[in-house]
């Protein structure tokens, strides 16, 4: 049974809100979790659209590297950047250690 794009983004939406202070997430595996395992670039598109003064921890959503998906000298790597390490996510060479820091739903 396919699903709507509306569904799809509330799946992602719903998933969004339920990563924990502390713990990052990938694009993919939002995807995943949503039920569209190759959508992962759909994931960034629509947390690009979140709204300025949007109350979701759009800032924990990683790429599959680890990595912070915004150019380093950009002011939303710097924000995105800053909001993980005030919830004590590390960066080490500029990832983040996806063993130590990722959630992992059941």
């Amino acid at each position: 049974m396919a699903i709507s794009k509306q569904e799809f983004h509330d799946a992602v939406l719903y998933i969004l809100g339920q990563i924990p202070k502390g713990k990052v997430t990938t694009y993919g595996k939002i995807a995943k979790m949503a039920g569209f395992p190759s959508h992962a670039r759909y994931v960034g598109k629509l947390l690009s659209q979140l709204p300025q003064d949007s109350k979701l921890p759009w800032y924990r959503v990683i790429n599959g590297q680890g990595r912070i998906s915004f150019s380093e000298d950009s002011e939303r790597y710097i924000t995105q950047k800053s909001l993980l390490e005030q919830e004590g996510i590390s960066f080490l060479n500029g990832k983040v250690n996806l063993k130590i820091h990722q959630w992992c739903p059941e």
